[in-house]
């Protein structure tokens, strides 16, 4: 029976993990409000929040270079785009494996943030 409530268990905090990610910056505060005491999900809430501000950055960035070229270097928006895309589906399949794996590049700001 302790098996069944620790694979029970382990199953929440996956799906808390997932939907810190999946929901972006409102799955950071549900995770914040509802699992802040869980390591696992805690951590790809962090890591959610740090791909959120990046994207965030990284798009008025996009913007600012498509206005001030005129649209010449529009490929860069959309790598941009495509970028933040690989890291949600690498966030997302990371918190569905039950290890804590940090994110490629991203990771290494995910610790400075003390919750």
């Amino acid at each position: 029976m302790r098996k069944g409530k620790s694979k029970k268990e382990e199953d929440d905090k996956k799906l808390f993990a997932f939907l810190a990610v999946f929901l972006s910056i409102i799955g950071f505060i549900i995770a914040l409000i509802a699992k802040r005491k869980d390591k696992y999900v805690m951590f790809y809430a962090k890591e959610s929040l740090v791909l959120f501000i990046f994207a965030v950055i990284l798009t008025i960035a996009g913007y600012i270079i498509n206005l001030v070229t005129f649209g010449w270097l529009s490929v860069i928006q959309q790598l941009i785009g495509l970028t933040i895309l690989v890291f949600w589906v690498f966030q997302i399949v990371y918190a569905l494996s039950g290890e804590e794996k940090s994110t490629p590049i991203i990771g290494k700001y995910v610790k400075n943030i003390k919750l």
